[in-house]
């Protein structure tokens, strides 16, 4: 049971984030598509320490882990 919540909020997860991403990319959208935010995330920093840079890694390697890792 828990197994499958699990599966629906993930594929309701994706099926979200493909509206929003069909969203930004029309004409005349406000929404940011998603190399707008990873770009800007890529360029945030707080001193010297590439915040934004750490956290997508930190992003990637969660979906590996989860994901990909067999």
């Amino acid at each position: 049971m828990m197994r499958m919540i699990a599966i629906y909020g993930f594929l309701l997860s994706l099926v979200l984030f493909v509206a929003v991403e069909w969203a930004a990319r029309r004409p005349g959208s406000r929404i940011p598509c998603l190399s707008d935010v990873c770009g800007y995330l890529m360029r945030y920093e707080v001193g010297p320490v590439p915040v934004g840079r750490i956290g997508l890694f930190g992003f990637w390697w969660w979906i590996g882990w989860h994901f990909l890792a067999r």
